[in-house]
């Protein structure tokens, strides 16, 4: 019987120091949450702006291979109605020492098409060196807005540089206090309360009983509840948003 007894009590203590673990590693997250509060969604804007300058950079990588492309394509013009010209005049001396028609109407057909030849090489490269004004545009464009973002990055960074300078040496302290009540908590429990924690707005996943309610949906409590959680044998979530409710006198006497 005196057995029993002692098993009794020493689950009732285990249950306790668990509630009271819960409670005090609650209190120390709500600190460190306050902390990451004040830096707003500074992370979040500098993660942002470090995407959208890798993709304008990788827009301006694509848009110099095209630019580039096109300058190619002007070298190959201005190529082409070379090559054309040379022909046109090789053909033109050959056109003083031909010996009939056929050779004649040959050699005119040639230069009729060495002519069109040049004419389209000139339209394209026309073309072409109004598309690379154009590009260049373009690129000074996308170079201005990554010149202005990584401007942007920088501010950002140095702010959240300087809050988490400011609050660095607290939340380490925090941080590690919270690893030592964590390890007083078992696994499972443990992993309910992360996980309430990231369900819940505030991240409350502890909350005391205040006038016969609960402290964070703040739905009634029935009285024959309510001595339950007062008794601190078990673990009670509230029925409505699931969160791990505590007696407010838990610490006291």
């Amino acid at each position: 019987m005196a057995t029993k007894t002692k098993t009794k009590t020493k689950t009732k203590t285990s249950v306790e120091d668990k509630l009271r673990a819960l409670y005090e590693l609650q209190e120390i997250d709500t600190k460190l949450d306050n902390i990451r509060l004040v830096r707003g969604e500074l992370p979040l804007e500098i993660e942002d702006l470090k995407s959208n300058i890798e993709a304008y950079n990788f827009k301006l990588n694509r848009l110099k291979e095209e630019l580039n492309d096109i300058k190619n394509s002007v070298v190959e013009n201005k190529n082409s109605i070379v090559l054309a010209k040379a022909a046109i005049e090789k053909y033109e001396k050959q056109l003083k020492n031909i010996k009939n028609n056929r050779e004649y109407s040959s050699l005119t057909k040639e230069i009729e098409f060495q002519n069109l030849e040049i004419e389209l090489s000139e339209k394209n490269k026309s073309k072409n060196e109004t598309s690379i004004s154009l590009k260049k545009d373009i690129i000074k464009s996308c170079k201005e807005d990554i010149s202005e973002k990584e401007e942007e990055l920088k501010i950002k960074e140095d702010q959240l540089s300087e809050i988490v300078k400011d609050t660095e040496k607290e939340e380490k302290v925090l941080l590690n206090d919270s690893n030592k009540a964590s390890k007083l908590i078992d696994d499972r429990l443990l992993s309910s309360y992360k996980k309430i924690r990231s369900k819940v707005a505030n991240g409350l996943a502890v909350v005391s009983v205040e006038r016969d309610a609960c402290g964070g949906c703040f739905s009634q409590i029935p009285p024959q509840r309510q001595l339950d959680i007062q008794t601190h044998k078990r673990i009670i979530a509230c029925e409505h948003c699931g969160r791990i409710m505590i007696d407010a006198n838990i610490f006291k006497g």
